[in-house]
Protein backbone atom coordinates (compact mmCIF):
# COMPACT_ATOMS: atom_id res chain seq x y z
CA UNK A 1 0.00 0.00 0.00
CA UNK A 2 1.44 3.11 -0.58
CA UNK A 3 2.45 5.46 1.72
CA UNK A 4 -0.67 7.44 3.48
CA UNK A 5 0.27 10.86 5.98
CA UNK A 6 -1.15 10.52 9.23
CA UNK A 7 -1.13 14.27 11.53
CA UNK A 8 0.09 13.67 14.98
CA UNK A 9 -2.72 13.36 16.78
CA UNK A 10 -4.21 10.79 14.22
CA UNK A 11 -1.36 8.42 14.42
CA UNK A 12 -1.75 8.24 18.39
CA UNK A 13 -4.70 6.52 17.59
CA UNK A 14 -3.52 4.39 15.11
CA UNK A 15 -0.76 3.09 17.25
CA UNK A 16 -3.11 2.57 19.84
CA UNK A 17 -2.91 -1.42 20.53
CA UNK A 18 -6.03 -1.22 22.45
CA UNK A 19 -8.71 -3.90 21.15
CA UNK A 20 -11.68 -1.15 21.21
CA UNK A 21 -10.76 2.09 20.88
CA UNK A 22 -13.03 5.60 21.69
CA UNK A 23 -12.31 8.82 19.47
CA UNK A 24 -13.81 12.14 20.04
CA UNK A 25 -12.84 14.90 18.02
CA UNK A 26 -14.12 17.94 16.43
CA UNK A 27 -15.61 18.58 13.05
CA UNK A 28 -12.89 18.62 10.57
CA UNK A 29 -10.49 16.73 12.61
CA UNK A 30 -9.84 14.16 9.43
CA UNK A 31 -12.21 11.56 11.22
CA UNK A 32 -12.89 10.07 7.66
CA UNK A 33 -9.73 9.82 6.73
CA UNK A 34 -8.17 8.31 10.04
CA UNK A 35 -11.19 5.96 9.19
CA UNK A 36 -10.04 4.59 5.94
CA UNK A 37 -6.46 4.30 6.92
CA UNK A 38 -7.76 1.83 9.45
CA UNK A 39 -10.09 -0.61 7.50
CA UNK A 40 -7.02 -0.58 4.78
CA UNK A 41 -4.95 -1.89 7.34
CA UNK A 42 -7.26 -4.38 9.02
CA UNK A 43 -8.07 -5.77 5.60
CA UNK A 44 -4.26 -6.16 3.91
CA UNK A 45 -4.39 -9.40 4.80
CA UNK A 46 -5.64 -12.72 3.49
CA UNK A 47 -9.63 -13.69 4.68
CA UNK A 48 -9.76 -10.46 6.32
CA UNK A 49 -12.89 -8.47 7.02
CA UNK A 50 -13.26 -4.81 8.10
CA UNK A 51 -17.01 -3.13 7.64
CA UNK A 52 -17.06 0.47 8.30
CA UNK A 53 -20.44 1.42 9.75
CA UNK A 54 -22.12 4.56 9.64
CA UNK A 55 -25.49 5.57 11.11
CA UNK A 56 -27.12 4.99 7.58
CA UNK A 57 -26.70 3.48 4.83
CA UNK A 58 -26.66 6.27 2.70
CA UNK A 59 -24.42 8.32 4.80
CA UNK A 60 -21.97 5.48 4.03
CA UNK A 61 -22.12 6.17 0.95
CA UNK A 62 -21.90 9.59 0.81
CA UNK A 63 -19.03 10.31 2.99
CA UNK A 64 -16.83 6.94 2.59
CA UNK A 65 -17.40 5.13 -0.45
CA UNK A 66 -15.59 7.82 -2.97
CA UNK A 67 -12.50 8.61 -0.98
CA UNK A 68 -12.29 4.62 -0.17
CA UNK A 69 -12.16 3.81 -3.79
CA UNK A 70 -9.43 6.56 -4.85
CA UNK A 71 -7.25 5.29 -1.73
CA UNK A 72 -7.63 1.36 -2.91
CA UNK A 73 -7.63 1.26 -6.56
CA UNK A 74 -4.13 -0.01 -6.80
CA UNK A 75 -5.02 -2.58 -5.05
CA UNK A 76 -8.18 -3.87 -6.62
CA UNK A 77 -8.88 -7.75 -7.13
CA UNK A 78 -12.35 -7.14 -8.56
CA UNK A 79 -14.10 -3.68 -9.55
CA UNK A 80 -15.93 -2.45 -6.39
CA UNK A 81 -19.52 -3.57 -5.93
CA UNK A 82 -21.21 -1.00 -6.21
CA UNK A 83 -24.99 -2.18 -4.69
CA UNK A 84 -23.04 -4.34 -1.87
CA UNK A 85 -20.53 -0.95 -1.37
CA UNK A 86 -18.01 -3.71 -0.86
CA UNK A 87 -14.03 -4.23 -1.76
CA UNK A 88 -11.75 -6.52 -2.38
CA UNK A 89 -8.53 -6.31 -2.51
CA UNK A 90 -5.88 -8.27 -4.13
CA UNK A 91 -4.11 -9.41 -0.78
CA UNK A 92 -7.18 -11.56 -0.12
CA UNK A 93 -9.49 -8.72 2.49
CA UNK A 94 -12.41 -7.28 1.76
CA UNK A 95 -13.75 -3.74 2.65
CA UNK A 96 -17.59 -3.13 2.95
CA UNK A 97 -19.39 -0.24 4.04
CA UNK A 98 -22.63 -0.46 6.13
CA UNK A 99 -25.48 1.96 7.55
CA UNK A 100 -26.57 0.86 10.76
CA UNK A 101 -30.00 1.97 9.75
CA UNK A 102 -31.52 -1.36 10.26
CA UNK A 103 -28.90 -2.97 12.53
CA UNK A 104 -30.73 -6.16 12.37
CA UNK A 105 -29.76 -7.16 8.98
CA UNK A 106 -26.00 -6.77 10.17
CA UNK A 107 -26.19 -9.87 11.76
CA UNK A 108 -24.58 -12.92 10.29
CA UNK A 109 -20.71 -11.78 9.36
CA UNK A 110 -17.48 -12.77 11.51
CA UNK A 111 -15.60 -9.23 11.76
CA UNK A 112 -11.51 -9.08 12.12
CA UNK A 113 -12.58 -5.20 12.23
CA UNK A 114 -15.04 -2.37 12.68
CA UNK A 115 -15.10 1.59 12.43
CA UNK A 116 -18.23 2.82 13.90
CA UNK A 117 -18.38 6.47 12.55
CA UNK A 118 -20.76 8.81 13.95
CA UNK A 119 -21.61 6.93 16.68
CA UNK A 120 -23.82 9.08 18.58
CA UNK A 121 -26.27 8.61 16.08
CA UNK A 122 -26.26 4.96 15.50
CA UNK A 123 -28.22 3.51 17.74
CA UNK A 124 -27.78 2.48 21.15
CA UNK A 125 -28.50 -0.94 21.04
CA UNK A 126 -26.66 -1.65 17.76
CA UNK A 127 -23.21 -2.11 19.14
CA UNK A 128 -24.45 -4.75 22.43
CA UNK A 129 -26.77 -6.73 20.53
CA UNK A 130 -25.52 -7.01 16.91
CA UNK A 131 -21.99 -5.47 16.21
CA UNK A 132 -20.42 -6.65 19.04
CA UNK A 133 -21.01 -10.37 18.34
CA UNK A 134 -19.90 -9.98 15.39
CA UNK A 135 -16.73 -9.09 16.49
CA UNK A 136 -16.53 -12.12 19.24
CA UNK A 137 -15.59 -15.39 16.67
CA UNK A 138 -12.31 -13.51 15.37
CA UNK A 139 -11.55 -11.47 18.39
CA UNK A 140 -12.18 -8.43 16.33
CA UNK A 141 -11.24 -4.83 17.05
CA UNK A 142 -13.27 -1.87 17.03
CA UNK A 143 -12.69 2.18 16.46
CA UNK A 144 -15.39 4.56 17.89
CA UNK A 145 -15.16 7.58 16.16
CA UNK A 146 -17.87 10.83 16.47
CA UNK A 147 -18.55 14.44 17.78
CA UNK A 148 -20.04 14.86 20.88
CA UNK A 149 -23.95 15.43 20.75
CA UNK A 150 -24.71 15.85 24.50
CA UNK A 151 -25.32 13.36 26.84
CA UNK A 152 -26.31 10.31 25.00
CA UNK A 153 -25.22 6.50 24.59
CA UNK A 154 -22.17 8.13 23.06
CA UNK A 155 -20.42 10.03 26.35
CA UNK A 156 -21.88 6.93 28.38
CA UNK A 157 -19.55 5.20 26.46
CA UNK A 158 -16.74 7.15 26.96
CA UNK A 159 -17.00 7.40 30.59
CA UNK A 160 -17.50 4.17 31.06
CA UNK A 161 -14.46 2.93 29.50
CA UNK A 162 -11.66 4.96 30.76
CA UNK A 163 -9.17 3.01 32.65
CA UNK A 164 -11.31 -0.36 31.71
CA UNK A 165 -8.81 -3.54 29.95
CA UNK A 166 -8.53 -3.50 26.36
CA UNK A 167 -10.30 -0.31 26.03
CA UNK A 168 -8.60 3.33 25.06
CA UNK A 169 -9.80 6.87 24.62
CA UNK A 170 -9.11 9.97 22.90
CA UNK A 171 -10.24 13.34 22.77
CA UNK A 172 -9.03 15.87 20.18
CA UNK A 173 -10.31 19.15 19.14
CA UNK A 174 -10.39 20.77 15.67
CA UNK A 175 -7.34 22.92 15.84
CA UNK A 176 -5.33 19.93 17.28
CA UNK A 177 -6.46 18.19 13.88
CA UNK A 178 -4.42 20.46 11.93
CA UNK A 179 -6.95 20.67 9.04
CA UNK A 180 -8.84 23.95 9.66
CA UNK A 181 -6.62 27.47 10.10
CA UNK A 182 -6.89 29.62 13.84
CA UNK A 183 -8.44 32.11 11.17
CA UNK A 184 -11.39 29.95 10.55
CA UNK A 185 -11.64 28.85 14.02
CA UNK A 186 -11.46 32.59 15.28
CA UNK A 187 -14.50 33.30 12.37
CA UNK A 188 -16.68 30.50 13.92
CA UNK A 189 -16.26 32.10 17.71
CA UNK A 190 -18.56 34.93 16.26
CA UNK A 191 -21.24 32.90 14.23
CA UNK A 192 -21.97 30.03 17.01
CA UNK A 193 -22.89 30.32 20.55
CA UNK A 194 -20.45 29.71 23.69
CA UNK A 195 -21.82 26.41 24.22
CA UNK A 196 -22.11 25.18 20.61
CA UNK A 197 -18.92 25.98 19.54
CA UNK A 198 -17.25 23.77 22.47
CA UNK A 199 -18.91 20.71 21.56
CA UNK A 200 -18.64 21.40 17.29
CA UNK A 201 -14.62 22.53 17.71
CA UNK A 202 -13.62 21.63 20.72
CA UNK A 203 -15.32 18.22 21.14
CA UNK A 204 -16.43 18.96 24.75
CA UNK A 205 -20.06 16.72 26.03
CA UNK A 206 -22.43 19.10 25.97
CA UNK A 207 -26.29 19.44 26.62
CA UNK A 208 -27.65 21.24 23.43
CA UNK A 209 -30.82 19.51 22.98
CA UNK A 210 -33.58 21.51 21.76
CA UNK A 211 -36.50 21.45 24.37
CA UNK A 212 -34.61 20.07 27.68
CA UNK A 213 -36.58 20.28 30.62
CA UNK A 214 -34.09 20.82 33.20
CA UNK A 215 -32.16 23.22 31.31
CA UNK A 216 -30.64 24.89 34.37
CA UNK A 217 -28.84 22.00 35.38
CA UNK A 218 -25.10 21.40 35.12
CA UNK A 219 -23.21 18.65 36.47
CA UNK A 220 -20.07 20.12 37.20
CA UNK A 221 -22.21 22.55 39.18
CA UNK A 222 -25.31 20.83 40.99
CA UNK A 223 -23.44 17.24 41.33
CA UNK A 224 -21.28 17.37 44.54
CA UNK A 225 -20.52 14.06 47.32
CA UNK A 226 -22.54 14.95 50.57
CA UNK A 227 -23.21 13.90 53.94
CA UNK A 228 -26.00 13.26 56.46
CA UNK A 229 -26.50 16.17 58.85
CA UNK A 230 -27.91 15.31 61.84
CA UNK A 231 -29.27 18.82 63.39
CA UNK A 232 -31.17 19.15 59.06
CA UNK A 233 -34.36 17.29 59.05
CA UNK A 234 -34.66 14.93 56.55
CA UNK A 235 -37.02 14.76 53.46
CA UNK A 236 -38.87 11.69 51.69
CA UNK A 237 -40.31 12.23 48.40
CA UNK A 238 -42.14 9.65 46.16
CA UNK A 239 -43.16 9.13 42.67
CA UNK A 240 -46.04 6.01 42.74
CA UNK A 241 -44.60 4.73 39.26
CA UNK A 242 -44.65 0.76 39.35
CA UNK A 243 -41.94 -0.25 37.13
CA UNK A 244 -39.68 1.40 38.41
CA UNK A 245 -40.58 2.21 41.60
CA UNK A 246 -38.53 6.04 42.50
CA UNK A 247 -38.09 8.14 45.69
CA UNK A 248 -35.49 10.45 47.06
CA UNK A 249 -34.22 11.10 49.91
CA UNK A 250 -32.09 14.19 51.85
CA UNK A 251 -32.34 17.50 53.68
CA UNK A 252 -33.25 20.84 53.71
CA UNK A 253 -31.32 23.81 55.24
CA UNK A 254 -33.36 27.01 54.61
CA UNK A 255 -33.83 27.40 50.98
CA UNK A 256 -31.04 25.01 50.00
CA UNK A 257 -32.53 21.16 49.32
CA UNK A 258 -29.56 18.37 49.08
CA UNK A 259 -30.38 14.94 47.48
CA UNK A 260 -28.40 12.31 49.30
CA UNK A 261 -29.42 9.40 47.62
CA UNK A 262 -31.85 7.59 45.28
CA UNK A 263 -33.95 4.47 45.62
CA UNK A 264 -35.22 3.26 42.08
CA UNK A 265 -36.64 -0.56 41.93
CA UNK A 266 -37.87 -1.96 38.83
CA UNK A 267 -40.93 -3.61 38.58
CA UNK A 268 -41.76 -2.89 42.67
CA UNK A 269 -44.11 -1.53 44.88
CA UNK A 270 -44.96 1.24 47.44
CA UNK A 271 -43.87 -1.63 50.58
CA UNK A 272 -40.72 -2.27 49.02
CA UNK A 273 -39.74 1.55 48.85
CA UNK A 274 -40.71 1.63 52.33
CA UNK A 275 -38.47 -0.81 53.39
CA UNK A 276 -35.57 0.84 51.04
CA UNK A 277 -36.29 4.44 52.89
CA UNK A 278 -36.30 1.99 55.94
CA UNK A 279 -32.44 0.12 55.47
CA UNK A 280 -30.96 3.54 54.18
CA UNK A 281 -31.87 6.02 56.97
CA UNK A 282 -31.91 3.77 60.06
CA UNK A 283 -27.83 4.27 60.55
CA UNK A 284 -28.65 7.92 60.93
CA UNK A 285 -31.27 7.15 63.43
CA UNK A 286 -29.02 5.70 65.67
CA UNK A 287 -26.55 8.98 65.71
CA UNK A 288 -28.28 11.25 67.24
CA UNK A 289 -30.97 7.89 68.62
CA UNK A 290 -33.53 10.93 68.99
CA UNK A 291 -36.85 11.27 66.59
CA UNK A 292 -35.50 12.05 62.94
CA UNK A 293 -37.68 15.14 61.51
CA UNK A 294 -39.12 13.90 58.29
CA UNK A 295 -40.88 15.80 55.73
CA UNK A 296 -42.86 13.05 53.32
CA UNK A 297 -43.82 14.73 49.98
CA UNK A 298 -45.08 13.00 46.58
CA UNK A 299 -47.30 11.61 43.91
CA UNK A 300 -51.04 13.24 45.27
CA UNK A 301 -52.18 10.75 42.66
CA UNK A 302 -51.42 8.08 45.65
CA UNK A 303 -54.19 9.06 47.64
CA UNK A 304 -56.40 7.35 45.09
CA UNK A 305 -54.84 4.48 43.68
CA UNK A 306 -55.00 1.26 45.43
CA UNK A 307 -51.88 -0.98 45.46
CA UNK A 308 -52.08 -3.58 48.10
CA UNK A 309 -54.88 -5.03 50.13
CA UNK A 310 -56.96 -1.96 48.86
CA UNK A 311 -54.89 0.62 50.56
CA UNK A 312 -53.89 3.63 48.45
CA UNK A 313 -49.89 4.40 48.41
CA UNK A 314 -50.34 6.85 51.12
CA UNK A 315 -51.97 4.75 53.41
CA UNK A 316 -49.21 2.24 53.25
CA UNK A 317 -46.38 4.86 53.83
CA UNK A 318 -48.39 5.93 56.69
CA UNK A 319 -49.37 2.45 57.87
CA UNK A 320 -45.42 1.94 57.75
CA UNK A 321 -43.94 5.06 59.14
CA UNK A 322 -46.38 4.70 62.00
CA UNK A 323 -44.78 1.41 63.22
CA UNK A 324 -41.62 3.57 64.07
CA UNK A 325 -43.00 6.55 66.26
CA UNK A 326 -39.33 6.62 68.17
CA UNK A 327 -37.75 6.93 64.67
CA UNK A 328 -39.81 9.70 63.13
CA UNK A 329 -41.31 12.37 63.81
CA UNK A 330 -43.23 13.15 60.49
CA UNK A 331 -45.01 15.68 58.49
CA UNK A 332 -47.03 14.81 55.15
CA UNK A 333 -46.50 17.26 52.44
CA UNK A 334 -49.02 16.80 49.96
CA UNK A 335 -51.66 18.15 48.34
CA UNK A 336 -55.13 17.53 47.26
CA UNK A 337 -53.68 17.47 43.07
CA UNK A 338 -50.63 17.66 42.01
CA UNK A 339 -49.23 21.39 40.83
CA UNK A 340 -48.78 21.96 36.90
CA UNK A 341 -46.00 20.53 35.80
CA UNK A 342 -44.87 23.71 34.07
CA UNK A 343 -44.80 25.24 37.36
CA UNK A 344 -42.82 21.98 39.07
CA UNK A 345 -40.52 22.44 36.42
CA UNK A 346 -39.82 26.24 36.98
CA UNK A 347 -39.39 25.78 40.68
CA UNK A 348 -36.93 23.30 40.00
CA UNK A 349 -34.69 24.98 37.44
CA UNK A 350 -34.95 28.13 39.93
CA UNK A 351 -33.50 25.93 42.20
CA UNK A 352 -30.96 24.20 39.87
CA UNK A 353 -29.62 27.98 38.95
CA UNK A 354 -31.36 31.22 39.99
CA UNK A 355 -31.35 34.58 37.87
CA UNK A 356 -28.65 35.33 40.76
CA UNK A 357 -26.27 32.87 39.48
CA UNK A 358 -26.70 31.17 43.10
CA UNK A 359 -27.48 27.27 42.88
CA UNK A 360 -29.83 26.10 45.59
CA UNK A 361 -29.85 22.33 44.52
CA UNK A 362 -27.23 19.97 45.20
CA UNK A 363 -26.96 16.21 44.16
CA UNK A 364 -24.92 13.19 45.45
CA UNK A 365 -23.67 10.95 42.72
CA UNK A 366 -25.47 8.02 44.11
CA UNK A 367 -28.48 9.46 42.62
CA UNK A 368 -27.27 8.79 39.25
CA UNK A 369 -30.80 8.29 37.99
CA UNK A 370 -31.98 11.42 38.84
CA UNK A 371 -28.90 13.38 37.64
CA UNK A 372 -29.61 11.56 33.93
CA UNK A 373 -32.87 12.57 34.01
CA UNK A 374 -32.10 16.40 34.59
CA UNK A 375 -29.66 16.14 31.79
CA UNK A 376 -32.20 13.90 29.39
CA UNK A 377 -35.91 14.74 30.36
CA UNK A 378 -37.76 16.85 26.96
CA UNK A 379 -40.57 18.32 26.67
CA UNK A 380 -43.17 16.69 24.64
CA UNK A 381 -43.15 18.12 20.65
CA UNK A 382 -46.57 17.97 18.44
CA UNK A 383 -46.10 16.34 14.91
CA UNK A 384 -44.95 19.60 13.55
CA UNK A 385 -42.11 19.77 16.05
CA UNK A 386 -43.58 22.50 18.43
CA UNK A 387 -43.23 21.83 22.30
CA UNK A 388 -46.03 21.24 24.35
CA UNK A 389 -46.19 22.35 28.12
CA UNK A 390 -46.17 18.31 28.94
CA UNK A 391 -42.96 15.84 29.46
CA UNK A 392 -42.40 13.27 26.75
CA UNK A 393 -43.10 10.24 28.62
CA UNK A 394 -41.87 7.74 25.91
CA UNK A 395 -38.91 6.66 27.76
CA UNK A 396 -39.59 4.61 30.12
CA UNK A 397 -36.59 4.74 32.79
CA UNK A 398 -36.82 9.09 32.60
CA UNK A 399 -38.85 11.38 34.27
CA UNK A 400 -39.52 9.83 37.42
CA UNK A 401 -36.83 11.04 39.92
CA UNK A 402 -37.36 14.14 38.60
CA UNK A 403 -41.22 14.58 39.11
CA UNK A 404 -40.54 12.53 42.68
CA UNK A 405 -37.55 15.73 43.12
CA UNK A 406 -40.70 18.38 41.98
CA UNK A 407 -43.24 17.43 43.89
CA UNK A 408 -41.11 18.57 47.03
CA UNK A 409 -39.54 21.57 45.60
CA UNK A 410 -42.95 23.17 44.37
CA UNK A 411 -44.52 21.94 47.68
CA UNK A 412 -41.87 23.92 49.92
CA UNK A 413 -40.34 26.74 47.42
CA UNK A 414 -43.84 27.39 45.27
CA UNK A 415 -44.15 30.15 42.86
CA UNK A 416 -46.08 33.03 43.85
CA UNK A 417 -46.45 35.17 41.03
CA UNK A 418 -47.42 38.98 41.19
CA UNK A 419 -51.19 39.48 40.42
CA UNK A 420 -52.21 39.04 36.44
CA UNK A 421 -48.90 36.74 35.63
CA UNK A 422 -48.66 33.17 35.25
CA UNK A 423 -45.58 30.99 35.62
CA UNK A 424 -44.66 29.18 32.39
CA UNK A 425 -42.16 26.90 30.89
CA UNK A 426 -39.31 27.88 29.35
CA UNK A 427 -38.23 25.77 26.34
Amino acid sequence: MSMVYLKPPQWEVFCSDSRFRVLVAGRRFGKTYLSLVELCRAAWSPGRLAWYVAPTYKQAKRVAWKPLKLMTRPYWALPPNETDLRIELQGGGTICLRGADNYDSLRGDGLDFMVLDEYASIAREAWPEVLRPALADKQGRALFIGTPRGHDHFYDLYQAVQNQKHWATFQFTTEQGGNVSRQELESATHDLDERTYRQEFQADFENLSVGLVYYAFDRTENVKPLEYHPQLPVFWTLDFNINPMCSLVGQKDGDSVYVLDEFVLPDSNTEAACAAFRERTLPWFRVTQIPMRLSVYGDATGNSRQSQASRTDWQIVKDFLARYPRDYKVSFGVNSSNPPVKDRVNCVNAKLRNQAGERKLLIDPRANQLILDLERVHWKADPGGNLLPEIDKSDPARSHTSDALGYMIAKEFGMHPTFGERAGPIF
